[in-house]
């Protein structure tokens, strides 16, 4: 196992490595960049750009130096804690991102609780009561959940919520508190507005969850080792909770490695329409305007996380399933 772990660490470097070039090259690939990006808009809105700060901030950070150049300094920065600056915002990007990091890992966090929560019972219950009505209906409200997008269901909760209430379900917090420091009034508001964004994210991967776990545990259900060990006598749950389940759990364990990363990138689709204060809407907005560091270091994390939940993921299934084996006697 030790052997496995290092040798998985050691492929992380080259894998990363890969990772930061092609995400270089995919920003450098539009014509142009920010600079020219920010002036063409400003002239579109009838406004003149202050171009004598545009040139100190191209010079700056090497805008006019060849793409390696500017890669190898990016790439850099990063093993030192610098991941650049953002033009769009006038700050370093540890500066922008901020709160929203930290209210995108709380929300994501949240979010899948709630959906293990609801999973994990509809689910057990759905497989040990097959072809009941309440598995009919837990299949029809599943088979909603995956079909209806979770902008779609925001959207459509934003207008009930208006019309039957007269309330705006939007944002993570009451609006004097935005861009404001964290305190115990802040905290208290959003804690009253998370459960909202919760629900709508939760939905879809809720439904698919509990149509997983009926599948995986129908199908321990039904073999010999299940058969065996009712004839014996043994009580039911335990049965249930002893190998079957267990074994149902593999792709639980399987999904963190696209977990993590979803933990950063926060529904970012589902983040616009509620006007969330997630990450989500700022990386979307740092690749359409080309905002290399700030768009860059998003998507490097990303890869980091999804790499680290990939290790995560295999050592857990090593250790919750016996027949699973690391190493190089693995195929034996």
């Amino acid at each position: 196992m030790t052997g496995y772990i290092l040798r998985r660490i050691l492929t992380m470097i080259p894998t990363l490595f890969l990772v930061s070039l092609l995400v270089f090259l995919i920003i450098e690939l539009p014509p142009g960049d920010y600079f020219e990006s920010y002036v063409a808009e400003l002239k579109a809105l009838g406004e003149e750009a202050d171009l004598a700060e545009i040139e100190i901030l191209r010079d700056r950070y090497g805008f006019d130096q060849p793409q390696y150049i500017r890669y190898l300094r990016w790439v850099g920065g990063m093993f030192v804690g610098d991941f650049g600056y953002s033009f769009e915002y006038r700050l370093p990007v540890n500066e922008v991102v901020g709160d929203r990091l930290w209210l995108t890992i709380v929300l994501s966090f949240i979010t899948i609780i709630f959906t293990w929560a609801l999973a994990f019972p509809i689910g057990m219950y759905s497989a040990t009561h097959q072809y009941s009505w309440g598995d009919y209906g837990v299949t029809f409200l599943g088979l909603i959940g995956v079909a209806i997008p979770n902008f779609m269901l925001a959207l459509i909760m934003m207008y009930f919520a208006n019309i039957w209430f007269g309330l705006s379900i939007g944002n993570l917090m009451d609006r004097e508190y935005l861009n404001q420091p964290m305190s115990w009034d802040k905290a208290m508001s959003i804690l009253s507005h998370i459960w909202i964004p919760v629900v709508i994210i939760g939905t879809a991967g809720t439904a698919g969850m509990v149509r997983r776990l009926r599948a995986n545990l129908l199908d321990e259900l039904q073999k010999q080792y299940v058969t065996t060990a009712r004839a014996k006598g043994l009580e039911p749950g335990r049965v249930l909770r002893k190998y079957p389940l267990r074994n149902a759990l593999n792709f639980f364990i399987s999904d963190i490695g696209s977990i993590l990363p979803a933990m950063i990138s926060g529904a970012e689709v589902t983040a616009i329409v509620l006007s969330l204060e997630t990450t989500g809407p700022m990386l979307i907005r740092a690749l359409q305007s080309q905002d290399m560091y700030l768009a860059g270091s998003f998507l490097m994390f990303l890869a980091f996380l999804t790499v680290i939940g990939v290790l995560i993921s295999d050592i857990a299934l090593a250790l919750l399933d016996p027949r699973i084996r690391l190493g190089k006697g693995s195929a034996k």
